[in-house]
């Protein structure tokens, strides 16, 4: 047990040593899968669900982050073993391990609902289930594979043993572990409107062997009919898919040290402010003249057009439109939410900020503050929104169209 405990505290120390100057690695976990069918409901099954939801978040990283390297424990209906899935974010050496998973209840017992889990020894008698019951749960799928006295070592999560050894096995990542599992709840409720059942600890094989921050994510019941409905419906696919991404790109700005989007200059240069950036952000405190400068929220778009680089200022606006970008030249925004329907410029979620504008992308609706060709400049309209937008990141824009924001930057240093 004690060379136990130092070889897992040696990559612990050794993935923290490995992260710098290395791309921000997230494993992403379908739960299950394969001849493990997981929670089953009346129309569904667990393990199709997870995966269902594990590609899409996935997807949506890849396609808003760019930056940041995805790995899938699975992309097709296959059984994985606990172990297997925690040694390919090891061998990735992974910043963060996200596992998905759909809740459910026996027979005759009701609930809905959101829930995170992170390692510990858990809480009992507290929540619909305790959580050490949904520990035993998720854990039983060990005695479905071969030789799992090997792998597991008489792993039993009711012995005091094991929750003192798992906690000090994560003990160096448990605090941000519990953070993501907040924010989880926070943006995945908030997309969502689903109850709020709240952030947990247990213990949890699949969490227990990576050795990285990381969550359990359990969507809500499969076991309640209108629920297992909500979840196998495309708009509870899109919902989720933008509470989980939102919440990532929160705990990613949070922890990220080597992060590029968004940029964290060590001293950032102090340039003349520049295009349409808004007046009050220019200022070291907050100013509610020139009003007139700022930009009106882009309410609507016309069906299959392209999303435009700057929002048409409207008719009673004395300033003149920004010119138009000339060919090839890069513009930065920041980019505060996303959203599947338009937001109105007095919706509480944008903070009294209607010079917010939005550009459509695929079904969402991205909504951004500010633009500039000076980079620098972003970076420092970005770090005056943290205190309202937390979640806040740089995008760029070329001919009026997203591109790769690292690859935009570099272009932008290359010119200086």
């Amino acid at each position: 047990m004690k060379k136990l405990h130092i070889l897992l505290l040696f990559l612990l120390l050794a993935a923290g040593a490995n992260a710098a100057g290395r791309r921000f690695t997230v494993v992403i976990d379908a739960g299950h899968g394969g001849h493990d069918a997981g929670a089953c409901g009346n129309i569904s099954k667990e393990k199709n669900l997870t995966l269902k939801y594990a590609l899409e978040l996935g997807r949506m990283i890849e396609r808003e982050c760019p930056e940041v390297k995805v790995v899938y424990t699975r992309k097709t209906d296959t059984f994985l073993e606990l172990h297997q899935r925690a040694e390919i974010a090891n061998r990735n050496k992974a910043d963060l391990f996200l596992s998905v998973h759909i809740n459910s209840l026996p027979a005759g017992r009701i609930a809905r609902g959101y829930q995170t889990y992170t390692l510990g020894k858990g809480e009992s008698g507290k929540g619909i289930l305790k959580n050490l019951e949904v520990a035993k749960r998720e854990n039983s799928v060990i005695f479905m594979e071969k030789d799992y006295k090997q792998y597991y070592q008489g792993f039993d999560p009711n012995s005091a043993e094991s929750n003192i050894m798992f906690e000090f096995i994560q003990d160096t990542n448990m605090e941000h572990s519990v953070d993501l599992a907040k924010m989880m709840q926070k943006n995945v409720c908030a997309a969502t409107g689903r109850k709020d059942m709240g952030a947990h600890q247990a213990n949890l094989a699949v969490l227990r062997l990576t050795s990285m921050p990381g969550c359990l994510l359990e969507l809500g019941f499969i076991s309640t009919p209108d629920e297992e409905e909500y979840l196998n419906s495309a708009d509870a696919l899109k919902n989720y898919t933008i509470g989980m991404f939102n919440a990532f790109v929160e705990y990613r700005n949070k922890y990220d040290n080597n992060i590029v989007v968004p940029y964290k200059p060590k001293a950032p240069a102090q340039p003349a402010v520049k295009d349409i950036v808004p007046e009050e952000y220019k200022q070291p405190k907050p100013a509610k003249k020139d009003k007139e400068k700022t930009l009106p929220e882009t309410r609507e778009k016309q069906k299959g057009t392209p999303a435009p680089a700057v929002a048409a200022p409207p008719a009673t606006q004395q300033t003149p439109p920004p010119s138009a970008p000339a060919k090839d030249e890069i513009r930065f925004k920041v980019q505060i939410m996303a959203s599947s329907k338009a937001i109105p410029a007095t919706d509480p979620r944008l903070k009294g900020h209607n010079e917010a504008t939005c550009y459509e992308d695929g079904a969402l609706k991205k909504y951004t503050i500010g633009e500039s060709t000076d980079y620098e400049e972003i970076v420092k309209l970005r770090r005056q929104l943290l205190a309202d937008f937390p979640e806040a990141f740089i995008v760029a824009f070329k001919d009026g169209k997203r591109m790769d924001t690292n690859q935009a930057i570099r272009e932008y240093k290359n010119k200086k």
